[in-house]
């Protein structure tokens, strides 16, 4: 009896997946083209926020291979969908993010988020790079480093 159960079921999760790569949300890996980037205070900052941000806040994703397979392909279009409308680096005039918090989130480590960085390891930053992009960050956006936290000068 509990041999049929874990048969039945087996083959019920298994006609699931399959069935869930029909379903076409998560299946468009564009790129638009990139319209225009924010007026970069430094290389520098440009490349932190490349390594760490661009995958989900920009046209330049890089599309990972298990972004091709449901359920994983539709929690990557939701974040990529999500993180272009909030901030866009590849379309800067369609930004709509309240701009004021994004190098609070940098410098306290809510971006990246955490289930992001278990996967790409390059978009881990140190200490001092999370610091390095949140101050490039305020100065490219014109917004205060807020949030108390000290702002060392490198």
């Amino acid at each position: 009896m509990l041999k049929k159960i874990l048969l039945y079921g087996g083959i019920a999760v298994i006609a699931l997946f399959v069935i869930a790569q029909i379903i076409p949300y998560g299946h468009d890996h564009t790129n638009p083209p990139v319209v225009s980037e924010p007026a970069w205070d430094s290389p520098q900052t440009r490349a932190l926020a490349q390594r760490a941000c661009f995958d989900c806040h920009s046209n330049e994703v890089i599309w990972p291979v298990y972004s091709n397979v449901a359920p994983a392909s539709w929690l990557v279009a939701r974040d990529v969908e999500e993180g272009r409308s909030y901030l866009n680096f590849s379309d800067w005039g369609a930004t709509r993010g309240e701009l004021d918090d994004v190098p609070r989130v940098v410098q306290s480590g809510e971006m990246p988020p955490a289930q992001y960085l278990l996967i790409h390891k390059t978009a881990r930053l140190t200490a001092d790079e999370k610091l390095q992009l949140a101050q490039g960050l305020a100065k490219t956006l014109g917004v205060p480093l807020s949030g108390g936290e000290s702002e060392r000068e490198n």
